[in-house]
């Protein structure tokens, strides 16, 4: 693999400034691609990242954008595109989530959780298909997923219809723009040690370990990794596919 494999790419990873997204942003950098993405509030936070991002010798643009504002991602896209000339990845990570059974959930809690996931994820993959598909080489699009939207979670109704969501809506995009050139997959994440699994209590914490074949929680790291290879040119034959990286939890 070359160390600069992604060298004169551009990609958009949604939120970004922290856990996956930050590592996702930070080696597809490191690869030699250019580098946009949103924050919601740490403005502080992205631009500590850009100038990381910067640091790498690749350009980087950060700007505030609320994912389920389909107007303000649009924005963001033409902006983008306006500092790198071209969108040749979008990797859809933005996301929350507001656990809890479902007769205490609130209204807010789903509606807020299914537009920043779900509607997010639409948001970004409609903005960014004009310019990929004027970009002779095609493109890549990767959504994270999770095995919540595979399995189901106790407690997360909301969530787990969010990336249920998100893994239909990757399918249904990869046969409408096959021939385009456009790539759509996405990643049914497992539990990865970030700060949202840091909030774990310890009692769940063992019960969910105890469920993994593999007895440990995956790391930013080893998804960013994933997530370049399902960006490269290596995996250009594959579409429509949910890769699970879950240590084999939802086997």
């Amino acid at each position: 693999m070359s160390e600069k494999q992604f060298e004169g790419k551009s990609a958009i990873v949604t939120g970004g400034t922290r856990g996956i997204g930050k590592a996702i942003a930070l080696e597809l950098a490191r690869r030699g691609a250019n580098v946009a993405f949103n924050y919601a509030r740490s403005a502080d936070e992205a631009e500590k990242l850009k100038n990381e991002i910067e640091a790498l010798g690749v350009k980087a643009f950060a700007a505030q954008c609320d994912v389920a504002d389909t107007d303000a991602a649009a924005d963001f896209v033409k902006q983008t595109t306006a500092a790198f000339g071209t969108v040749d990845f979008l990797v859809n990570n933005a996301g929350i989530t507001r656990d809890t059974l479902i007769l205490r959930m609130k209204e807010d809690d789903w509606d807020a959780v299914m537009d920043t996931n779900l509607k997010g994820a639409w948001n970004f993959s409609k903005a960014v298909l004009r310019p990929m598909m004027k970009n002779p080489a095609g493109g890549s699009i990767l959504n994270i997923a999770s095995i919540s939207g595979v399995v189901g979670m106790l407690g997360q109704t909301n969530y787990s219809a969010s990336k249920a969501g998100m893994i239909g809506l990757t399918k249904a995009l990869a046969k409408e723009i096959a021939s385009r050139r456009i790539t759509v997959n996405a990643l049914a994440l497992g539990l990865i040690e970030t700060e949202m699994a840091a909030e774990m209590n310890a009692e769940y914490r063992e019960k969910i370990l105890a469920q993994i074949p593999l007895g440990r929680l995956g790391n930013v790291g080893e998804v960013a990794e994933i997530a370049c290879f399902m960006l490269s040119d290596a995996a250009r034959y594959i579409t429509g596919q949910v890769i699970q990286p879950d240590g084999g939890l939802a086997m």
